[in-house]
């Protein structure tokens, strides 16, 4: 990877982390579009809690990892709500890159094998890209002759 990318990479990684670490924490409390449909037909009080009606989120119940170090946007121990959200975004933001970076770096490491799948330059060597393909040698003798 060239300088020029590297610098585009990790500008990419500084503003992730931004984002995740400091504007994560002015997100809306609100409820969006799924949350409030599915109170749909419920009654619900100042809090946002049921109090009536039949509606698809009296089902709910806790996901297993609800009592996991991260759940709900935060980190489990740490009492300052904007400190625990932002440790938890940017935290989110290095494990996604460090599993992202993983795979890319195996992809490109177990990358397809074969006639010109190894980088080489074709115009360093004197030949073309398809000079150890029979087929190609027997276009180009069709051509010349």
């Amino acid at each position: 990877m060239t300088k020029r990318n590297w610098g585009f990479v990790l500008g990419g990684l500084l503003v992730a982390l931004l984002l995740a670490g400091v504007v994560s924490n002015y997100a809306s409390a609100h409820p969006d579009g799924l949350d409030s449909s599915l109170l749909k037909g419920c009654t619900v009080n100042a809090d946002g809690e049921i109090t009536g009606g039949s509606c698809p989120a009296q089902q709910a119940k806790n996901h297993e990892l609800s009592d996991s170090p991260l759940a709900d946007y935060g980190i489990r121990g740490v009492d300052n709500r904007f400190l625990s959200t932002g440790l938890s975004g940017v935290l989110g933001v290095l494990l996604t890159f460090a599993l992202g970076g993983g795979l890319f770096w195996l992809a490109r490491r177990h990358g397809p094998t074969g006639p010109g799948a190894s980088g080489d330059d074709p115009a360093r060597s004197g030949g073309s890209a398809g000079d150890t393909d029979p087929a190609d040698a027997g276009r180009r003798a069709a051509r010349a002759g």
